[in-house]
């Protein structure tokens, strides 16, 4: 298991695009990933039998975004790695020790956003990178809008809805346990869904 390589984050993360708001409106704001609606998900094959289903329970992230020209900055995301749960604590506290993730030594794991490459009004490509065992490796991440709307309940803020998938080769980072047995997947595909909230006042 671990993070990113192409199509994460979120690890952050962050993500971004655009929308319909009207270019009166359209200025750089910052965006607050929402922790209750903030979903960090991975895939990694286990012995060829199955496509294991894990998540991080614990992340937050934030990001600068302008509607109108749809550029992104100071996106990043940060997952707590003593988060990792795949619905069976032995597997999860191995997850954690140092043949994986090694949460004692590295607790967090951080990307941060290089630059985002619209493709539509609702697409684009987020690069950025990813740290994870104490080493920064390239990620390439695609991002889908799937909403931006005043929040009906609630906070009733103008929100974000986004989707995030991507994929690693986890031996990048050194994670390699598992790897040339085929006991584990080195290939980590990666499910990210997001609701990110506008805050008030200048980014």
């Amino acid at each position: 298991m671990g993070l990113m390589r192409l199509p994460l984050l979120t690890a952050s993360m962050t993500f971004v695009l655009c929308s319909s708001i009207s270019t009166a409106q359209a200025e750089p704001r910052r965006f607050e990933i929402d922790p209750e609606h903030f979903t960090i998900a991975f895939m990694v094959n286990h012995l060829g039998y199955e496509n294991l289903l894990g998540q991080f329970l614990e992340g937050e992230g934030s990001f600068v975004y302008d509607r109108e020209t749809q550029e992104l900055s100071s996106a990043q995301v940060t997952m707590q790695a003593n988060s990792v749960f795949t619905n069976l604590d032995a597997r999860d506290r191995h997850l954690r020790d140092d043949d994986f993730l090694n949460a004692d030594d590295y607790p967090r794991l951080h990307f941060v956003a290089t630059d985002f490459e619209p493709s539509s009004p609702t697409t684009g490509t987020l690069n950025g990178e990813l740290t994870m065992l104490g080493r920064t490796e390239p990620v390439t991440l695609d991002v889908t809008l799937n909403q931006d709307e005043v929040y009906p309940f609630g906070h009733g803020r103008p929100t974000l809805g986004l989707s995030v998938r991507g994929a690693l080769d986890r031996s990048d980072w050194g994670m390699d346990y598992g790897v040339d047995n085929g006991m584990v997947g080195d290939h980590v595909t990666l499910i990210f869904e997001l609701e990110a909230v506008e805050q008030d006042g200048s980014p």
